[in-house]
């Protein structure tokens, strides 16, 4: 079932999500709070891994880390709770948009 799961993750690049920022997209950064701070998207909201079980997004929401594996993992735990939950491909590492470093 995880392995469905898995291959039916919507995705998109870190450049399709540059785009969408005028949209004001829902992203979650699920990077440690350190991370976070060192930069990130405007308006993503910090919630690290450990805590993705207890949130609830709001329609649908981007999910990006620093290289892809952690927001994959995310990404299974909400979409598995049966939200609308798109993984960002290749994280912070891959972002070239506008970043800034944040308050918690």
């Amino acid at each position: 079932m995880l392995f469905n799961l898995f291959n039916s993750m919507p995705s998109v690049s870190t450049k399709e999500l540059e785009a969408k920022l005028t949209e004001k997209p829902q992203i979650i950064d699920v990077r440690e709070p350190n991370e976070f701070i060192g930069g990130h998207i405007p308006g993503a909201k910090n919630v690290p891994l450990r805590k993705v079980e207890t949130y609830t997004p709001k329609g649908k929401v981007y999910v990006i880390c620093l290289s892809g594996a952690r927001s994959k993992r995310a990404a299974t735990i909400l979409k598995s709770k049966g939200y609308d939950v798109v993984n960002v491909k290749g994280g912070m590492s891959a972002w070239s948009g506008p970043t800034r470093g944040g308050k918690l």
